[in-house]
């Protein structure tokens, strides 16, 4: 296969592919130069962004992307397709599944 072709093909297999962003409720936002130590809002946390045939896909990617993830005290994490019907493709994941499946880091 000539290189135009395989890129073609490489860059068409990217299209298919769908992005989600990562998410999880768990943690806390302090306002900067707070004095109580109450968390200030709960809210959600951004753990990151990647791209997947389904929801199982990218997660698998984020954390191949993102190691460190597994080092986290987070748990739960949930996405959603980034595209106009993205309440519909809400999925959750917890870490603590995952953990045993990847390496711990050898840093």
């Amino acid at each position: 296969m000539n290189f135009m072709k395989y890129k073609e093909k490489q860059d068409y297999e990217i299209m298919k592919l769908k992005k989600y962003i990562f998410l999880t409720q768990e943690g806390y936002t302090y306002q900067p130069n707070t004095h109580s130590i109450e968390p200030d809002i709960e809210n959600l946390q951004v753990t990151g962004f990647a791209l997947g045939s389904d929801p199982n896909d990218a997660f698998k990617s984020l954390l191949n992307e993102n190691k460190y993830l597994l080092q986290t005290k987070f748990n739960e994490i949930f996405c959603y397709q980034l595209d106009d019907y993205f309440k519909e493709s809400k999925r959750y994941f917890h870490l603590s599944e995952m953990r045993k499946d990847y390496p711990k880091k050898t840093e």
